[in-house]
């Protein structure tokens, strides 16, 4: 198969390296290595490396933007935002399939488009600019074309990465308290079509299926606002000591 022009994925990448090589390497796949008739490194190194660097720039912009969440939270955002899935999504954006070097057995096997080889070669790809360009190099890889369109499609902080999270958690201290389920109820809807706000409400009743108190929050959708509730009313009863 013909390759594109390096030239080509480093203005995609948004970094022309220094050391070219290492961005040879980080395309190389093991089974290429294996059947090269010189000793040349292959990409595996690299993406042990890049997949630290991956999980450190993650771990920290969440830290950042998301101030409220707990390490739970974090940890499932985080684990989210950098699967293989979105890797492989990232790969495919930058065309990475086309710049592998592979043996003849991954290339009769469709290994340009298997998700495990992009995935790795995006990881590759962020520890080479590391390496090359330093910690702020691939941070700005990682936002651009990892993060930011995943969290942008989350629409904000209280993304549906999380649904269920803070009203499954709301639902169990419930019941383990013997209270009925919480009432969900849109109690606001305002702003224009393309950016609206709605405001959700959430009642938790008592054992005798009364209300014991209401919590309230907004959010962009009604899902984003309900979560909010669940989490507003978890942590009064956590405070109040009433949850069982």
């Amino acid at each position: 198969m013909k390759h594109f022009p390096l030239d080509d994925l480093e203005k995609a990448i948004g970094h022309p390296f220094a050391n070219r090589a290492l961005l040879e390497q980080a395309l190389t796949h093991s089974s290429f290595a294996r059947e090269s008739p010189k000793p040349i490194g292959d990409n595996e190194q690299l993406e042990f490396l890049g997949d630290a660097v991956l999980q450190l720039v993650a771990s920290h912009e969440l830290f950042q933007r998301f101030p409220s969440y707990r390490e739970g939270e974090l940890s499932k955002l985080r684990a989210h935002l950098v699967n293989a899935r979105h890797l492989v999504h990232c790969a495919q954006q930058l065309q990475l399939g086309s710049y592998l070097r592979l043996g003849h057995g991954e290339e009769k096997t469709g290994g340009r488009r298997k998700s495990a080889l992009l995935s790795d070669a995006v990881e590759a790809i962020l520890a080479a600019l590391y390496l090359d360009g330093g910690l702020s190099v691939a941070r700005a890889f990682v936002l651009s074309h990892v993060l930011e369109p995943e969290l942008e499609r989350l629409s904000g902080a209280h993304g549906e990465v999380l649904v269920n999270d803070h009203k499954s958690r709301l639902q169990e201290l419930l019941q383990a308290s013997g209270r009925p389920e919480p009432r969900y109820q849109m109690v606001g809807e305002e702003g224009p079509p393309h950016h609206r706000t709605f405001t959700m409400q959430v009642l938790v009743l008592t054992p005798g299926n009364e209300t014991e108190f209401a919590t309230i929050a907004s959010g962009n959708t009604k899902k984003a606002a309900s979560q909010s509730a669940a989490q507003k009313a978890i942590e009064r009863l956590q405070s109040s000591g009433s949850h069982g």
